[in-house]
C-alpha cells in the first residue's frame, strides 16, 4: 500500500506509541497517541484526516492504522521481546514427530526436535516469547524457547489441532478439531477457562476482527464457517458453504478489515466473505487444492499456495484481483508457512513431499528445497516482525 508523507508520520508514531504502549507505559495518552502527532494539523485537518479507531476488545493494543491491520508487520520491524532471536524456520513433521529447524541463511537443517505425536502447527504465543508445537495426536504442547531453540517440558492439552491467542492476550483458543470445541485457556498456564461446544466439524482456522471483538472459524470437514464473538467466547453466526464437499483450510482478513478470505481445497479457490454481515460469501478460483493465505510485508499482496497443483496465486489487494501464478520446478504440495521478515522469501512446506521450499517473493522463483521429516505441515518463520501474536503459523499486529 503506498503511503503520502502525512500517512507514513502516522503510521510511523502509531508503531512508537503502540510499543510504549505494550511496554508498561500506556493508557488513554497512549491510545490517543496511535492516531499520530497532530502539531501539525489544524483542527479543520484533524477532522477530515485522522482516521477513525474502531473501538477494541477490552485490554487490546491499539490499533495503529484502521486502514491497514497489517501496519505493525513492515519489513525488519521487531519488536524488541524478539530482536535478539536467531532467525530460523521450525517445521512440524506430522508423521515423524519431530520438528526440523532451518537456518535461512545457508537452507540446511540444523537440528531435529523430538516432540509429541502427530505435531500440526508451531504457534507462536501473543507474547512473542514461546513456540508452541501443536501435537495434535499426542494431546500435548511442547514449548520452544525461540532464543535457544530448546523444547521445554510438554503441557496436557487435549487435541490441540491449531491454536490462536485473543487480541488481548488474555485468553488461548484451541482447535480441538475432532473434540468439536473451541476451548479457551489462560494463554500462560494453559488452563481450561471455557469449552464451547460446535456442531460443525473439524475446526481448524481462524482470524480476527480488526477491532478484535470476533474471529471468523473455517470447518473442514462439515464444510462450515463460524462467527464467534471473542469476550463472550460464544458462537454468534453459522453458515453451510455453497459447495458441495467443500473443505475451507486457512482464513485471513483483508488489510482493510472489510473481508475475510478462506482458502478452499476442494472448492480449489477462494471465499470472500464479509465478516461484519456474515452474508453469504463470493467465490475467486486460483487452483487446485488451495490452502494458505500469506500476505506481503507491504500488504498491497496475498500469497495464496495451491497444494493441489504446486503453485501459488498471487492476489494483488489494491486491484482486487489475481495478478500472478508461480509454479514449482518439477511440482510440488505446498502447504503452510510465513514470510520472512525481511518479506523477501515465502517459506512452505511441502506436505506430501517431505521438503519445505523457499521462493523469492518478488520473482516467484525457487530459492531452495530443502528435505525435512514426514507430512511436514504448519512451518513458523521466526521471528518475524509485529507487536503480537494471534496465533497459527503467524499471524502478527
Amino acid at each position: 500500500m503506498r503511503h503520502t508523507p502525512l500517512a507514513r508520520a502516522l503510521v510511523t508514531g502509531a508503531a512508537l506509541a503502540a510499543l510504549a504502549a505494550l511496554a508498561g507505559c500506556s493508557s488513554q495518552n497512549h491510545a490517543d497517541e496511535a492516531l499520530g502527532s497532530k502539531a501539525a494539523l489544524q483542527p479543520q485537518q484533524q477532522k477530515k484526516q485522522q482516521p477513525q479507531v474502531p473501538k477494541g476488545l477490552p485490554g487490546m493494543p491499539p490499533v495503529l492504522d484502521p486502514a491497514d491491520v497489517y501496519a505493525a508487520d513492515r519489513p525488519g520491524r521487531l519488536s524488541p521481546v524478539v530482536r535478539d532471536f536467531p532467525s530460523r524456520v521450525y517445521v512440524p513433521n506430522t508423521g515423524s514427530n519431530t520438528v526440523s529447524v532451518i537456518d535461512p541463511k545457508t537452507y540446511k537443517v540444523i537440528e531435529t526436535i523430538p516432540v509429541g505425536v502427530q505435531p500440526q502447527h508451531v504457534v507462536p504465543s501473543w507474547d512473542l516469547k514461546t513456540l508452541w508445537v501443536n501435537n495434535d495426536r499426542g494431546n500435548s504442547l511442547t514449548p520452544i524457547d525461540p532464543r535457544t531453540g530448546r523444547a521445554g517440558k510438554p503441557v496436557d492439552v487435549h487435541d490441540p489441532y491449531n491454536l490462536y491467542f485473543t487480541p488481548n492476550g488474555r485468553y488461548a483458543i484451541v482447535m480441538a478439531s475432532l473434540d468439536r470445541q473451541l476451548v479457551f485457556r489462560d494463554a500462560h498456564t494453559m488452563k481450561t477457562v471455557k469449552a464451547v461446544p460446535v456442531s460443525c466439524y473439524g475446526v481448524n482456522h481462524a482470524d480476527f476482527s480488526t477491532d478484535g471483538r470476533y474471529f471468523i472459524v473455517s470447518c473442514e470437514f462439515s464444510g462450515e464457517l463460524l462467527k464467534v464473538d471473542t469476550e463472550k467466547m460464544k458462537v454468534i453466526g453459522q453458515q453451510k458453504l455453497p459447495f458441495h464437499g467443500s473443505m475451507p483450510q486457512d482464513v485471513k482478513i483483508s488489510p482493510d478489515g472489510k473481508r475475510f478470505y478462506i482458502a478452499d481445497m476442494m472448492a480449489n479457490g477462494m471465499w470472500v466473505l464479509n465478516g461484519d454481515t456474515f452474508a453469504k460469501p463470493d467465490f475467486l478460483p486460483t487452483g487446485k487444492g488451495c490452502h494458505g493465505l500469506y500476505i506481503s510485508r507491504d500488504s498491497r499482496e496475498m500469497y495464496i499456495s495451491n497444494r493441489g497443483e504446486g503453485s501459488i496465486s498471487i492476489f494483488d489487494f489494491t486491484k482486487n484481483k489475481l495478478t500472478k501464478k508461480w509454479h514449482l520446478p518439477h511440482g510440488g504440495s505446498p502447504d503452510m508457512g510465513g514470510v520472512s521478515a525481511d518479506g523477501k522469501v515465502l517459506w512452505l512446506s511441502g506436505r506430501y513431499n517431505s521438503e519445505v521450499y523457499a521462493i523469492d517473493t518478488r520473482t516467484g522463483t525457487q530459492l531452495a528445497r530443502i528435505k525435512v521429516g514426514g507430512g511436514p505441515h504448519g512451518l513458523a518463520v521466526y521471528p518475524q516482525p509485529g507487536r503480537y501474536s494471534l496465533g497459527h503459523t503467524g499471524i502478527f499486529r
